[in-house]
């Protein structure tokens, strides 16, 4: 089909979306607002609907203070009846699949609900945006003259009980429309191998002789096989296999500590980078402009939010406001209702408004990802911008790291130790901590406070990681895949201890 005919026939429904978009842009509360009570109009004759009386909630109050805060832990029981046949309890329709999900290296497996409303009209709705708001902002896009070079999980599906789990890209893969399948590349049976190393390599073996034009996947793992990729054919960078290659599309880990890598892989100053905010439990949010780190929060695809802000997480004091309370700049930790049944769910992220109207975020972090032991508050996004900074100057490259606290011992005061796999190390390990202190200082009062005159904190411990360190102790968890994260920041020990003890 020709290039100009696909464009206009995207342009056709990029024109009919464009007015629902405007709609919650300019009216995004009461947009909200009516989602909520339709999503309690749907539920109201389920067993929850009824157990918390959906049926006579007339305002958001009533629904704040009726309902309870949930973690997955609360939801445990009802989703293994769920996943076991019973209808009816969370929400109205059947839920046929439960998207597997244990978000970093927890060891204890999440089975995510995923309904037919939340794949037709979250799922896939979004990535019909995402390409609609590309196209918009890039008309003379060849994109569609060639294929998107898809990488998802690792992980097969499996049935039991009449219901399917498996990674939620192995779920969307499945479930496919036969237009997105044909503009895919590697095929469904490729794509759902679950053995991962030899499906990075079957991956590599079917597209390089295909026109790439666009890549999506999680930046950490697509990195590895776009490595793969240059080492099976011998070339210098990614155009000299897929000349017209112009877009990335990618989500599920920060960008910022792969960015440079990517560049020099795809060395156009015109290239297009485009991030997406999703999970196995929905999704969230598109960058709708080039060139940005901000993204828009979609209002419209069955997702009430509400925020927890940071600075009372955890607290007795701790508030829920609704999207209409949120201020700028401040971190809050992220809380959904859903066209799933997860009912003012706390999804584990943390994001930050860049602005309110309209709405655009930046993910900041993970609620558990953070280091809060001696109130230094350090958060992923700190960590991660200041590692850029310091790569620069140091013209150093990181694959992969992890920090911990060193707890306090009798006199000792406390510090953070990292371990980090460069893959280019830097020239002196010691300036590069001294700059890398220097930066989170810059970043983070609080930290900058707890270091000043090493009045409880200590500056940092760096180890350098061997190679492969991170992608080893995956394995070795059996975590290798394109779902599974490094945990950047913890308040234990627990993952760093691990790596060092495979660091020989």
């Amino acid at each position: 089909m020709p290039t100009t005919l696909v464009n206009s026939i995207a342009s056709w429904f990029l024109k009919k979306r464009f007015h629902q978009i405007e709609l919650f842009l300019k009216y995004p509360n009461e947009v909200q607002n009516e989602l909520l009570f339709n999503l309690i109009e749907d539920a109201k004759d389920t067993k929850i609907g009824k157990e918390y009386d959906f049926a006579s909630i007339k305002n958001y109050r009533t629904f704040a203070e009726r309902i309870p805060v949930s973690t997955y832990e609360d939801y445990h029981d009802v989703i293994d009846r769920s996943r076991n046949g019973e209808t009816n309890i969370f929400w109205p329709s059947p839920i046929k699949w439960f998207a597997k999900s244990s978000g970093t290296t927890n060891a204890k497996s999440k089975f995510i609900p995923v309904s037919m409303e939340s794949l037709e009209d979250c799922h896939y709705s979004a990535g019909k945006d995402l390409l609609c708001m590309y196209l918009n902002n890039n008309e003379d896009s060849q994109m569609f003259t060639g294929k998107s070079l898809r990488l998802g999980g690792s992980k097969e599906l499996y049935r039991e009980n009449g219901t399917v789990f498996g990674d939620l890209s192995a779920i969307l893969i499945d479930n496919m429309p036969l237009w997105a399948e044909f503009s895919s590349t590697p095929s469904n049976k490729v794509s759902l191998m679950s053995d991962w190393e030899h499906k990075m390599q079957a991956i590599v073996d079917e597209t390089i002789n295909e026109n790439v034009t666009s890549l999506t996947g999680v930046p950490s793992w697509m990195l590895v096989l776009l490595n793969n990729a240059l080492e099976t054919t011998g070339k210098k960078n990614l155009f000299d296999i897929w000349p017209n290659l112009e877009v990335y599309f990618h989500g599920g880990v920060s960008f910022t500590p792969y960015e440079d890598q990517y560049k020099k892989l795809l060395p156009k100053s015109d290239f297009k980078y485009y991030e997406i905010y999703n999970a196995s439990e929905g999704f969230f949010a598109i960058q709708d402009q080039n060139n940005s780190s901000e993204l828009l929060l979609m209002l419209d695809y069955g997702i009430f939010y509400e925020f927890i802000p940071m600075d009372t997480y955890g607290t007795s004091e701790q508030k829920v406001i609704p999207l209409s309370e949120v201020e700028l700049h401040k971190n809050y930790a992220l809380i959904i209702t859903t066209n799933a049944g997860l009912w003012r769910y706390k999804i584990g992220d943390t994001i930050r408004f860049t602005s309110v109207n309209p709405y655009r975020i930046k993910v900041s972090g993970r609620t558990k990802h953070h280091i809060n032991v001696f109130g230094e508050e350090l958060i992923i996004e700190n960590a991660e911008d200041a590692l850029k900074k310091v790569c620069k100057k140091t013209n150093s490259e990181i694959v992969d790291y992890t920090a911990a606290p060193i707890f306090m011992k009798d006199k000792e005061k406390g510090a953070h130790e990292w371990i980090i796999e460069f893959k280019t190390p830097p020239e002196d390990i010691d300036y590069f901590n001294e700059l890398f202190d220097n930066a989170l200082k810059a970043l983070n009062s609080d930290y900058e406070a707890k270091r000043f005159n090493n009045i409880t904190l200590n500056k940092p411990t760096i180890h350098i990681a061997r190679k492969h360190l991170f992608y080893d102790w995956l394995k070795q968890s059996n975590k290798l895949g394109g779902q599974h994260k490094v945990p950047r920041l913890s308040n234990t020990r627990c993952y760093i201890d691990e790596l060092l003890a495979l660091n020989l």
